[in-house]
């Protein structure tokens, strides 16, 4: 097993869901995987560990910087039909006696996200709607821009330089003008800021493209709580890890999953609190705005 650890933010929800993101990509690309969250340093540090004789994070890394993104539906879909070319490469097939994660949605926007080098492929698919569980899509996409568009594009900032980031690929930003609103660094509330950046065509906001990719894949088994169900606007998320008392340890994928949705786990853990807002019309986009830890152990 070979292992590998990134500093990690735990006040920026995106960070731990992309350290989940990892957790998953080692899965898929390589049999198993386990992580833990270490802040018994001033910078916390997530580990990795994953069959192999080099870094996983560098080579979940180099998987990304091969990738490419594409739509994926059902046999038969009408969204075959309302896919814009502008959007990318046709969705592929999927057929019917295979199985799809959820109900074929009414159009392309929430459609499966494949991410293929040609031998291996994640499959993301958090933001699926008409299932029982939240599907934490902070970005506008109804009858718009598609989850797998994100994805490509976030791609394409991030192609050649994904592997070199591997020390700290949370801090690789690039101008980005749209994304999935995981990584609160890029977003922001117009009418708090005083101004909105669609009326200043010369400046850009900046981006973290991989955080976004790897968080995104990070929901695909586990989501934040939303403690009021009818609240949109509050989730909780807890980490577990090393303390002083647990130096060593290492938790599988099952307990890390259960932790981001704040269930309770017998391990050290730590939990925060998500508070969001709409940066336009209510009941679409929605913004991660604070952050507050809840308590430690």
């Amino acid at each position: 097993m070979a292992e590998a650890s990134i500093p990690v933010d735990l006040l920026n929800p995106g960070q731990v869901f992309a350290c989940l993101g990892f957790v998953e990509a080692a899965i898929a690309l390589f049999g198993e995987a386990d992580g833990v969250f270490d802040w018994r340093e001033p910078t916390v540090r997530f580990h990795l560990r994953a069959p192999g004789d080099r870094s996983p994070i560098a080579r979940v890394l180099e998987f990304l910087d091969r990738a490419n993104a594409l739509a994926a539906a059902p046999e038969g879909s009408s969204s075959f039909d309302g896919w814009k070319g502008s959007w990318g490469e046709k969705p592929r097939a999927i057929p019917r006696v295979a199985g799809y994660p959820f109900p074929d949605p009414p159009s392309p926007a929430t459609l499966v996200c494949l991410l293929d080098d040609g031998e291996h492929q994640l499959q993301i698919d958090h933001w699926g709607d008409e299932t029982e569980r939240d599907n934490v899509k902070f970005w506008a996409g109804a009858g718009g821009y598609p989850g797998a568009a994100l994805a490509r594009d976030a791609l394409a900032l991030v192609r050649g330089k994904a592997a070199g980031a591997a020390a700290n690929p949370y801090a690789l930003g690039s101008p980005q003008s749209s994304s999935f609103r995981l990584d609160w660094r890029r977003d922001y509330v117009p009418i708090d800021a005083g101004f909105s950046l669609n009326s200043h065509g010369h400046i850009e906001a900046v981006g973290y493209p991989l955080v976004e990719l790897l968080a995104a894949i990070g929901l695909t088994h586990a989501r934040p709580a939303r403690t009021e169900r009818r609240n949109k606007l509050l989730y909780t998320y807890a980490v577990p890890g090393r303390d002083s008392s647990t130096p060593h340890t290492w938790l599988p994928p099952s307990l890390l999953r259960a932790a981001l949705g704040s269930a309770p786990i017998p391990f050290a853990s730590r939990r925060f609190r998500m508070f969001l807002d709409w940066p336009g019309q209510e009941n679409q986009a929605r913004v991660i705005t604070t952050v507050t830890e809840e308590f430690g152990q």
